[in-house]
């Protein structure tokens, strides 16, 4: 065979599979789209992914399917994205928790977060806060600190459970102050606030929605927010950063994933579509009552967030000497 005949089989072959992804993407998508969910209905996964659900479902022409697959720190549902077919109609809305944590906790999983799934777009952050029982003689993060420092033994601070990111954050704060605290595990976030609140233990760094109203009602003391920015839920209140922290940031995150594999153009229409469902006035208010903060990032921004907090964690899980419960 010819030099220009191998050429040509070649030109042919390129062409030929150009023109099938095109018309594939053209198509795309032309039957009802899953969107599986680490949480059981009505949780924070689960309601900002029938938001997000119902305005693709408005965007796509094909409606899209909550899949609820709650359990296992939310490894249950990546695992089932990660076998699925990669043609763009299988999604999962990943978080934090099951992304970047689990791996660190879990040996066994069945699922490579950096090699099976494919990051479409980071839709929301919810940052968590510092709070303190009011009987706690600290009116700032500075104060907490010196207190911390005089008192090792006094403060005990809870969590949500063994490696979840209230649990983290309280090992990062304890790190970048060199100060010590006790972890007390719960098993959720509403029995840690409650001992919070009955003073039981007398720090948290508390999900924003779990203890907002307890704040505003004068119950817990509010000291900083944990993520980068302030949170538009509770603007007066500095972050941990400018709390003489810099650098701390640490925040419960969802966003958009697909099996690994999935076409460019596939991953490209559905962080467009997601993108700008996140802009619309309606969206961003809802997502405001649950104190997340809308993103929408790109895939490749997205893909290296993931890969840096998967890092992150690595460090603090390692550090710290985390087990799952």
């Amino acid at each position: 065979m010819s030099q220009h005949s191998i050429f040509s089989r070649r030109a042919f072959c390129v062409a030929v599979a150009t023109l099938c992804t095109a018309a594939f993407a053209q198509e795309y998508p032309n039957k009802p789209l899953r969107f599986v969910v680490p949480a059981a209905p009505g949780g924070g996964a689960d309601f900002l992914a029938r938001i997000v659900g119902l305005k693709l479902t408005d965007a796509m022409g094909q409606a899209v399917i909550i899949d609820n697959r709650a359990g296992a720190s939310g490894t249950i549902a990546a695992d089932m994205t990660a076998k699925a077919p990669a043609d763009g109609y299988t999604m999962l809305m990943g978080q934090s928790t099951s992304i970047v944590i689990a791996p660190q906790l879990y040996q066994k999983l069945n699922y490579d977060t950096l090699k099976d799934l494919q990051p479409v777009t980071l839709v929301a952050e919810i940052p968590n806060i510092l709070v303190v029982n009011p009987n706690v003689p600290a009116n700032s993060v500075k104060e907490l600190i010196a207190l911390a420092k005089s008192r090792p033994d006094f403060i005990n601070f809870g969590s949500a459970g063994n490696g979840a990111p209230s649990h983290l954050a309280g090992e990062m704060f304890k790190s970048g102050t060199d100060t010590k605290m006790t972890h007390v595990a719960y098993k959720g976030a509403g029995p840690a606030v409650n001992a919070l609140l009955a003073g039981e233990v007398q720090v948290m760094f508390a999900p924003i929605v779990a203890v907002l109203p307890q704040v505003k009602a004068g119950r817990l003391r509010a000291l900083a927010v944990t993520s980068a920015a302030r949170s538009g839920a509770i603007p007066e209140l500095p972050t941990l950063g400018e709390s003489g922290l810099p650098g701390y940031e640490i925040s419960s995150w969802f966003g958009i994933f697909v099996p690994a594999g999935t076409p460019a153009t596939v991953v490209d229409k559905l962080h467009r579509e997601t993108a700008a469902a996140l802009k619309l006035p309606d969206v961003v208010e809802r997502f405001a009552k649950e104190g997340a903060e809308p993103v929408g990032s790109k895939p490749a921004d997205f893909k290296k967030y993931v890969s840096l907090e998967y890092a992150k964690y690595t460090k603090v899980i390692k550090d710290n000497g985390i087990k799952a419960d």
